[in-house]
């Protein structure tokens, strides 16, 4: 990166308490993409509307994600916080 794309980068860069909100936010974005050609692929096959019927699936997807990481990424962090020794 050069010294302007790395200054305009910090630029935008957000404040460090919504943190979890990205990253549940980025974690729905992708799994719920990933997931919704995985389960259409195993539902329907690659046919001729497979994109479409993958958007569509993700429409719902992606909200659903997004509000089930909130919920579960603190029982997560818990119960690899007793899992794993810290070191």
């Amino acid at each position: 990166m050069t010294a302007e794309t790395e200054k305009n980068a910090a630029g935008i860069r957000l404040p460090k308490h919504v943190s979890p909100y990205i990253f549940a936010l980025y974690m729905a974005t992708i799994m719920a993409f990933l997931m919704s050609l995985v389960i259409t692929f195993a539902e329907f096959g690659i046919g001729p509307h497979y994109m479409e019927n993958v958007m569509n699936a993700y429409q719902v997807a992606m909200p659903a994600a997004f509000v089930c990481i909130l919920v579960v990424r603190p029982i997560v962090v818990r119960l690899v916080g007793l899992t794993v020794h810290a070191h």
